[in-house]
């Protein structure tokens, strides 16, 4: 879908390599600027999951030979893409003005947590720090717990390389259009903060104060349960017609104590006794029940088991070396990611492209 599309991306942490996967994946033609390190040396490399589909380059971009080197990168590139801290780049001459100046078409996209201004802009910070300024942390956990520590995808991938993406796309959409480059401040406090549209949309219950009074983070339909063999189940039966599902299968369609679903009062006892239910029997057992139905109950497995589950085997979304593509598009096949490239693998064959384009 991508195919032409040239990336330069900026060796970084996290949600900028996860952003610049994505658009290999989709077939751009990303080249990373990894450090020069003693990593380098042969046989003491070891391939980055998040480099794959990538071509590698090694620079020292305070030597002033490779310098030249990536400002040449950039006059060759659609997009580039950093995820340093704020001024970092400018101090190495590398910056949207500096860019713009070699190659005005450029997208130039910046992925920060804190964002490129702000009092915290120049703050070190992580997933879970930007989750709880945002507000989204707020309702991670269930109310009796302190807020809990979801996976480090909700932020750095959620609301930071997706929104990187997206706003990489968006900019080669209006270049392409216009001639016209653009910088792209993709922040996960940003991203994070936008994500919670969804539960805005739900009305009133996520005015709240109060942990564990919201739709979602309250109810005895929308948890996890412990069972008999110290694995766990997820429930979330939101609609009217899933939970009358969910109250049959599990042998309580006619008990008084459950009809009423939206009942903040009542969703303590009633949470007490489906945990107490759900104890009695390993999870296969209540896998096996609600397997095939609109219940919305499923098993927590962990990444080893859900490369086996037959779902996920189905689609192929595992791999050997990771997890497939996404999106899929119609017409199609996914095609397997190519392998991730040594540190500077690709040095000599991507400065003879620079030559051969003159553009170095």
């Amino acid at each position: 879908m991508l195919h032409g599309i040239r990336i330069l991306e900026f060796e970084a942490l996290g949600p900028a390599p996860f952003a610049g996967m994505l658009l290999a994946d989709l077939g751009a033609d990303v080249t990373v600027v990894h450090r020069k390190t003693a990593a380098d040396t042969p046989g003491k490399q070891e391939r980055n999951l998040l480099d794959r589909g990538k071509r590698s380059i090694a620079l020292d971009l305070k030597d002033t030979a490779d310098l030249a080197v990536a400002h040449a990168l950039i006059k060759g590139a659609d997009g580039l893409t950093e995820g340093m801290r704020p001024g970092v780049m400018e101090r190495l001459g590398l910056g949207p003005k500096e860019a713009h100046a070699l190659n005005p078409s450029l997208v130039y996209g910046r992925m920060t947590g804190w964002g490129q201004d702000g009092p915290r802009a120049a703050q070190a910070g992580h997933d879970l720090n930007y989750l709880s300024l945002s507000g989204a942390l707020f309702y991670g956990g269930l109310p009796a717990d302190v807020p809990g520590v979801p996976p480090t995808m909700l932020g750095d991938i959620g609301g930071g390389a997706m929104y990187l993406a997206v706003g990489m796309l968006a900019g080669l959409l209006r270049a392409k259009q216009t001639g016209q480059g653009t910088v792209v401040d993709a922040a996960i406090v940003d991203g994070a903060s936008h994500m919670m549209a969804l539960l805005l949309s739900m009305g009133g219950q996520f005015s709240t104060a109060a942990r564990g009074e919201s739709l979602l983070d309250g109810p005895h339909w929308s948890r996890c349960y412990r069972c008999a063999d110290g694995g766990f189940v997820s429930v979330q039966c939101l609609e009217p017609k899933f939970y009358a599902m969910f109250l049959n299968l599990m042998g309580l369609a006619d008990d008084p104590d459950f009809a009423a679903q939206f009942d903040q009062g009542l969703w303590p006892q009633q949470t007490s006794r489906l945990a107490a239910l759900f104890a009695l029997h390993p999870r296969a057992h209540w896998a096996e029940i609600f397997d095939g139905t609109d219940a919305c109950v499923a098993p927590v497995l962990s990444p080893s088991e859900a490369r086996r589950d037959p779902h996920m085997s189905a689609r192929a979304i595992w791999g050997a070396d990771g997890p497939a593509a996404a999106p899929r598009f119609d017409g199609a096949e996914p095609s397997a990611p190519k392998q991730s490239p040594m540190r500077g693998q690709h040095s000599a064959d991507i400065l003879s492209d620079l030559k051969q384009r003159g553009l170095l």
